[in-house]
């Protein structure tokens, strides 16, 4: 009897000591060793984060029962939740096998885009949703419907009123693209033809969005002095905000040309009193001191742009109102800090890309409020406007409700850069804002305000969108004389679970898909 209790006892040994040594917990990636920015506190960590499937499973520094198929050893590198570029135009890279990949942002640090800003999207969205899905894409997609979309497919391009059921109209297409996904509406009421919308107008369609929990993004009717002022157009955008009682985002604040330079105090007073009423309203920025838009959006009066751009050149060339146009044309260049402010980054007419609007009007032989003209008659044509002062720029990158964001488009280097640049400069070398600072400002709180659940922020129960940059080489390489490289000093960059940049190197997978509410 003595033996056999001796055996039994033994027994049960073996299998407490086998069941203690078998592992807890199983995952399919697993980093150690790295400063971890969990994208929600203020200091950072030293824990170890697992990942099983699409999830972050684990997070924690107790790792000896944890069983790995990979473990990424991140040593002297920082460990940050994706990063999520609230405004871009990257749909225009997605839509094509060849640069769906999405890698300008990809190579930033970039985990999701959202996309249909400026008030212009890919429309109508279930279509582009279907195509993201069946040919893969690059990055997490998060796609806004363009107002400039609702009001061509009920009015065109021209300045004409909606009736009553026209808006009426405009508002059941507004939920149709609210069903099939959107995140929330964009505007571009600087732009034709979002310009010619009445604010009203614009609170009808934003109620609609706040029905469905949606988010209200705006590029302002004027970042500068071109028609109502920068003040105006941010109290535009509060009493969109207030009216429709829905968040309002400024999309890449500034104060653009020297009338407006040292507005930013007035703007930050607006938006904080507010606040303090109750509105949800935030900001994002990109960190540059140039702007980008195309070269009629930049210079061209808004009622001569009514029905199009070959309206347009066909009014410029009219002897009976060119005159106006061409008078109008010169202010707005004023405004612009002049033409020699105005580089060309983008034109089908190698006599003019990377010269200024100076030098090209130069080549041409006439007043550059004229040369634009026969500039636009080439095709597209973009510019860069020199004309933000520095101390607007740091003022607004120092407030909490303002997010990092690009603005990714072709020709300025902010599409390669702007999230390693704001590293780089504004928080290792000049010390605006401090380094949790600005990966709160590019991860969590932009999941936040655009309503992304369960992204953002490293967690488990999240989706695992993880970055791993080195601190000591993370920086842009893009600039104004060759805006296309990629940034460099990302190591990692995972997406839903899976390794799209291996040691610096990306690893061809599309690892991306579309979001949802």
């Amino acid at each position: 009897m003595l033996l056999r209790s001796k055996v039994l006892y033994a027994y049960v040994l073996l299998l407490t000591v086998v069941s203690c040594s078998e592992p807890q917990l199983k995952v399919d990636l697993l980093i150690v060793n790295g400063t971890v920015y969990n994208g929600l506190d203020k200091e950072p960590t030293l824990v170890s984060i697992g990942i099983s499937e699409d999830k972050i499973v684990f997070v924690g520094d107790e790792i000896n029962n944890i069983f790995a198929k990979k473990k990424i050893d991140v040593s002297g590198m920082i460990v940050s939740p994706g990063f999520i570029d609230p405004h871009t135009h990257a749909d225009r890279d997605l839509n094509k096998p060849e640069t769906a990949h999405n890698l300008p942002f990809l190579m930033q640090g970039i985990t999701t885009v959202i996309v249909g800003n400026d008030g212009d999207s890919f429309y109508p969205l279930s279509k582009y949703k279907k195509l993201y899905t069946e040919q893969g894409v690059g990055t997490n997609v998060v796609p806004l419907l363009g107002h400039h979309e609702i009001i061509e497919s009920v009015v065109g391009k021209s300045d004409k009123r909606p009736s009553p059921e026209e808006l009426q109209k405009m508002q059941e297409l507004v939920q149709k693209e609210m069903d099939a996904g959107a995140f929330g509406m964009s505007t571009g009421l600087y732009y034709a033809p979002g310009s010619y919308t009445k604010t009203d107008e614009v609170v009808e369609l934003a109620k609609i969005v706040a029905k469905n929990d949606g988010v209200y993004d705006t590029h302002l009717r004027d970042e500068g002095s071109s028609s109502i002022g920068l003040v105006n157009a941010v109290k535009e955008a509060i009493e969109i905000g207030r009216k429709a009682n829905l968040p309002i985002h400024l999309s890449h604040i500034k104060c653009l040309g020297v009338d407006v330079w040292h507005k930013s105090d007035s703007i930050v007073a607006l938006v904080e009193n507010a606040l303090s009423e109750g509105l949800q309203i935030t900001a994002n920025q990109y960190p540059y001191d140039a702007s980008a838009t195309s070269l009629n959006a930049a210079v061209s009066p808004r009622w001569a742009e009514s029905g199009g751009k070959d309206s347009l050149l066909l009014r410029a060339k009219n002897p009976k109102i060119k005159k106006k146009i061409f008078k109008e044309t010169k202010e707005n260049i004023v405004r612009r800090g002049g033409p020699d402010k105005l580089l060309i980054v983008k034109c089908d007419d190698n006599r003019f890309l990377g010269k200024t609007l100076l030098e090209a009007s130069n080549i041409l032989q006439m007043p550059p409020e004229e040369a634009v003209y026969p500039i636009l008659e080439t095709g597209y044509v973009r510019v860069a406007s020199f004309n933000m002062n520095p101390y607007d720029i740091e003022n607004f990158m120092k407030q909490d409700w303002v997010v990092t964001g690009s603005d990714g488009n072709t020709g300025h280097p902010r599409k390669y850069g702007s999230f390693p640049r704001k590293y780089y400069k504004y928080v290792k070398q000049d010390s605006v804002i401090g380094l949790t600072s600005f990966i709160n400002g590019s991860t969590a709180k932009t999941a936040k305000i655009f309503k992304i659940p369960n992204r953002g922020a490293i967690k488990e129960g999240f989706y695992a969108d993880i970055i791993i940059f080195n601190p000591d080489t993370f920086r842009d390489k893009a600039d104004y004389s060759d805006a296309f490289q990629y940034a460099e000093g990302l190591e990692y960059s995972i997406i839903n679970g899976k390794i799209s940049v291996e040691k610096g190197e990306f690893t061809k997978k599309l690892n991306g898909k579309v979001l949802t509410k």
